[in-house]
C-alpha cells in the first residue's frame, strides 16, 4: 500500500538544487527548505515533516540535535553523508536514522592512493629537482606492488580502497568488528588484532567511524609498533587517532609520512604544528567531496523515499548502538 505524499525538509545551506531535483523525481512530495540551524525548531513545528534530509553545513556547533529528536521532530532523519557522530545517540524505536554510506567511497579511495603515490614516487623530491633544474639520474621509483596495505575499518570506503590496492598488486589485510572473508582482501582480522598487524604494514588507511569504541584507538604504542617507512592515511573522523601521538610520530620520523584529511579540531587552527610538517599531506576534510556528490547523495535518499512510500524497509539504517 502506497503512503500519502511525503512531507520532506531539505536541510542544507544551498538547498535549492536539491529541492528542485526532489520535486522533479517526486512531484507529489511536499518540500520545505531549512538553511539556518536556528530556524529548525520553528520549521519543524510549522511543517511537521515525515523526514528531514540533512547535510551538515555549519559544523557541529549549533547543530540542532535536540530539535530534530524532540517532540516536533520527524520519524526519519536521512543523513546526507556517512558519519552520524554529530547526532549522538537516539531512540531507534522512535526515530529511524539512515545515512548515505558509500556515496563518496570511490573518491576517498582515490584520495588514499593519491597520498600513497605522493610518497612512493617522492613527488615533492621531483618537484624540488625540477625547481633546481637538477637531473638526478640515480633516482629510483618505489613500487606499491608487493607492499602490504592494512585497512582499519572495512566499510564501503575500506572495501573501495581494497579493490584498488589489489589492482596495484598489493597484499591487502584489514580489520572489522565481525571478521569474515571478503572480496579483494587477502586477510580479514578482528579489530583487537591490530597490535600484531601494525608492523606488517607498508601503508595504513584508517576508515572507521568515530564511536566510543574507536575514539583514540590509535595512540603512541601503535605508532611505536609501525614500520618507520610506513605511510598512514586517515579518512575516518578526527578523534580516532590520538593527535598528540601522531604529531610526535611524524616529528620524530617514527613513520615516514601521512595523508591527513580529518582532525579533532576543525578547522585546523592556524597555530597547529601540523601545518609545519614536511612529511604530510593536509586536506580540509575534503577527501570525499567531489563535484556532484551532494546530488548523488540526494538520489540515494530519493530511492529510499520511494521505498518508504511503498512501505518497504529502508536502506542504510544506522544502528545507534554501533554508530553505523
Amino acid at each position: 500500500m502506497t503512503k500519502d505524499a511525503p512531507r520532506v525538509i531539505i536541510m542544507n545551506d544551498t538547498a535549492g538544487p536539491m529541492v528542485a531535483r526532489l520535486r522533479e523525481a517526486l512531484p507529489e512530495a511536499e518540500v520545505a527548505e531549512l538553511t539556518r540551524y536556528e530556524e529548525t525548531e520553528a520549521l519543524l513545528a510549522e511543517f511537521r515533516p515525515d523526514v528531514v534530509y540533512s547535510i551538515k553545513f555549519a559544523g557541529n556547533e549549533g547543530f540542532p540535535v535536540e530539535a530534530l529528536f524532540g517532540p516536533e521532530g520527524p520519524g526519519w532523519i536521512s543523513v546526507g553523508g556517512s558519519g552520524c557522530d554529530h547526532l549522538g545517540t537516539w531512540d531507534a524505536g522512535r526515530v529511524t536514522v539512515t545515512n548515505s554510506a558509500g556515496v563518496a567511497a570511490h573518491m576517498m579511495a582515490e584520495y588514499a592512493f593519491g597520498c600513497a603515490l605522493h610518497f612512493s614516487l617522492d613527488i615533492e623530491g621531483l618537484a624540488r629537482d625540477k625547481a633546481d633544474r637538477h637531473w638526478r639520474g640515480s633516482r629510483m621509483m618505489v613500487p606499491l606492488k608487493g607492499k602490504t596495505l592494512l585497512i582499519v575499518g572495512l566499510g564501503q570506503t575500506g572495501q573501495a580502497v581494497a579493490a584498488r590496492a589489489q589492482a596495484f598488486g598489493m597484499h591487502v589485510i584489514g580489520t572489522r568488528a565481525r571478521p569474515e572473508p571478503m572480496e579483494h582482501l587477502d586477510e580479514v582480522h578482528a579489530a583487537d588484532e591490530l597490535p600484531k598487524l601494525w608492523g606488517r604494514a607498508d601503508m595504513i588507511v584508517v576508515a572507521v567511524p568515530l564511536l566510543p569504541s574507536t575514539r583514540g584507538m590509535i595512540g603512541a604504542e601503535d605508532f611505536a609498533a609501525m614500520k618507520r617507512s610506513a605511510v598512514l592515511v586517515d579518512v575516518s573522523r578526527g578523534g580516532v587517532i590520538d593527535g598528540a601521538a601522531l604529531l610526535e610520530a611524524l616529528q620524530e620520523g617514527r613513520i615516514a609520512g601521512a595523508g591527513l584529511d580529518v582532525f579533532a579540531e576543525e578547522p585546523l587552527p592556524e597555530e597547529s604544528p601540523f601545518w609545519d610538517l614536511d612529511n604530510i599531506i593536509l586536506s580540509p576534510h575534503s577527501s570525499g567531496v567531489y563535484e556532484g556528490w551532494d546530488l548523488n547523495s540526494l538520489d540515494m535518499f530519493i530511492e529510499n523515499l520511494k521505498r518508504w512510500q511503498r512501505g518497504e524497509g529502508l536502506r542504510n539504517v544506522v544502528d545507534p548502538g554501533r554508530g553505523y
